[in-house]
């Protein structure tokens, strides 16, 4: 979804949340649910927009309206430290849509 679209349903009231997604090098992508799908917010040419900051990200959402917003991040620290398998949620933060500043 690119960012037209995305102001665009978030104007509507067509989205569920938003989710920066921590990875690594410090590079943050844009996941957008619309209507209980998952989309990434992608440039001009299709690709998946890299982010590089909570700032740069709220720099552009800053004409949405207020909307759950939340920054992922994998902890790769139960593999590195050779914990018990199984499923790991992602550490999940809420964070608002305007600096706070």
């Amino acid at each position: 979804m690119n960012l037209q679209d995305l102001v665009r349903h978030a104007d509507a009231g067509h989205i569920d949340a938003l989710e920066l997604i921590s990875l690594e090098g410090g590079i943050y992508i844009l996941d957008i649910y619309l209507q209980g799908q998952r989309h990434s917010l992608v440039d001009e040419l299709g690709r998946v927009w890299h982010l590089r900051s909570v700032e740069h990200a709220r720099d552009l959402l800053r004409e949405l309206p207020e909307l759950p917003f939340h920054l992922v991040q994998q902890s790769p620290y139960d593999e590195m430290c050779g914990l018990s398998e199984g499923l790991r949620e992602p550490l999940r933060v809420p964070i608002g849509m305007r600096s706070q500043w």
